[in-house]
């Protein structure tokens, strides 16, 4: 048994988390409040990768970053990126499998806030992004927290993505999923619950310290 898999499985999820996290609110607050008749397209795009299997996604993703077709050659030869079976293509891939997994619950924040308040921040001659920043974001804490944690705990339990991006390399692209199935594989059932326990116990505990700030329990529970 190695660490390996597990570190480079919560540094994935970080990563793709922090980046998601920057580009998920101004996409959010986009599909709020624009009117623009791009928005149902852009809104379906953002949701697909919750119905389609992350072979689909990873299938398309491996041809159009691999290096024998234009883009994939444009990105390795031109700027020297290579994307298929590295850390920034898992990351990439990440982002796009877990978007809907940030964009949702912000979107649902957004949405959620009475027009009375960006109102009358318009009234006292804010721009918009004074508004966004100091008006809408403190009114949308719990779902910038639960749209953080969803995306790392997707992340975490990608499989058919990162597996068809990254491939199986140990120490670059082989995350805990990957070697939880290459331990079932060789029957080494004590590795293969090692890391299983190991994920299931940190995700555990995340998803549960969400519900239970944003239930107020916590601050029930100290006063």
């Amino acid at each position: 048994m190695s660490w390996e898999p597990l570190i480079l499985t919560f540094k994935l999820a970080l990563v793709t988390t922090l980046i998601l996290l920057v580009l998920s609110i101004p996409l959010s607050y986009w599909l709020a409040y624009s009117k623009a008749r791009a928005k149902p397209i852009i809104q379906t795009l953002v949701s697909m990768p919750l119905v389609l299997p992350p072979t689909v996604l990873g299938f398309y993703f491996l041809i159009a970053f691999s290096p024998n077709n234009a883009l994939g050659g444009w990105l390795s030869e031109t700027l020297g990126i290579q994307l298929v079976f590295s850390f920034p293509g898992l990351v990439l891939a990440s982002m796009l499998y877990s978007l809907p997994f940030m964009v949702h619950p912000i979107l649902s924040g957004f949405t959620g806030i009475h027009t009375s308040l960006r109102e009358a921040a318009v009234l006292m001659g804010k721009s918009k992004f004074e508004i966004l920043l100091h008006v809408l974001l403190p009114n949308i804490k719990p779902a910038l927290l639960t749209g953080t944690v969803l995306s790392f705990a997707h992340t975490v339990g990608e499989f058919g993505v990162v597996l068809m991006i990254g491939g199986n390399i140990p120490g670059k692209t082989k995350v805990a999923s990957i070697a939880i199935y290459d331990e079932v594989e060789a029957l080494n059932y004590g590795a293969a619950n090692f890391y299983s326990l190991v994920l299931f116990a940190i995700t555990f505990c995340i998803l549960l310290t969400v519900y239970l700030i944003n239930g107020g329990y916590l601050k029930k529970f100290w006063k």
